[in-house]
């Protein structure tokens, strides 16, 4: 399955300056379940399509994890700068060869966030009452849908083994250089880049989540190894508008 990663940006592409937002992302979990592509092509904006793997299938991840010292430009914000998230996120591939993230959904604990992230950037950030707790081994992550849909749950329970190497899927599911969106009509790209995630093997003690169908998505196979992180330094430059080849 090597052959999968022939020619994928393993590492970073250099971020083109300024840098916009620079943030730490902290006490992740990556569950991925495979999906059919064509089953979630409707949910890509123009000039992209679901990024499909050497096994036929395109993916959906669940990632719960913190946000710390997340600012603009180089400077962290006071308050604002740490919280919890969840996201919901689907893989994408633009017109240009751009490898990235679709998100679905995006939990938040930081109300102030949600309006500015939907407005300017067109991700679907949503408001939720949250937690975050580690005993040991073993972490829980809870989040409670405020707004909009109010009530929708995810519980995610998982005890942190030994640091582990990435296949190549799990490798294409976490080497990630940005996020495609759709504002005021347009699809955008938002570029990112980080060091190499370091990775721990999970057991899956709990799970009951209602974030990935909410979605619309319908998993098409078993969930993959659960893979947990203690985080990454991550930078975003400007978004740039995704060209479709319809569109010249």
């Amino acid at each position: 399955m090597a052959r999968a990663l022939d020619g994928y940006p393993r590492v970073a592409p250099p971020l083109r300056p300024p840098v916009v937002f620079d943030q730490h992302w902290c006490s992740l979990a990556f569950l991925h379940w495979p999906v059919r592509p064509d089953a979630v092509a409707a949910m890509f904006p123009p000039g992209t399509r679901p990024d499909v793997f050497d096994d036929g299938h395109s993916y959906v991840g669940l990632v719960p994890f913190e946000m710390r010292d997340a600012g603009l430009g180089r400077r962290a914000l006071p308050y604002f700068g740490r919280f919890l998230e969840t996201n919901v996120r689907l893989y994408s591939v633009d017109d240009s060869g751009r490898h990235g993230v679709l998100f679905g959904s995006l939990e938040t604990s930081r109300a102030a966030i949600v309006p500015l992230a939907r407005t300017l950037f067109g991700i679907p950030y949503t408001w939720s009452r949250m937690r975050m707790h580690q005993d040991g081994s073993v972490i829980h992550y809870e989040s409670v849908r405020r707004w909009p849909r109010r009530g929708l749950r995810s519980s995610i329970t998982l005890r942190i083994g030994s640091a582990t190497q990435p296949t190549a899927l799990e490798e294409w599911l976490t080497a990630r250089w940005g996020a495609h969106s759709r504002v005021l009509g347009r699809t955008i790209w938002v570029p990112n880049a980080h060091e190499a995630w370091p990775l721990h093997e999970a057991e899956l003690l709990h799970i009951a989540d209602e974030l990935v169908p909410a979605c619309g998505v319908s998993v098409a196979g078993e969930l993959l190894r659960v893979l947990w992180s203690p985080g990454v330094h991550a930078q975003f430059a400007r978004p740039s508008l995704v060209q479709s080849r319809s569109s010249g």
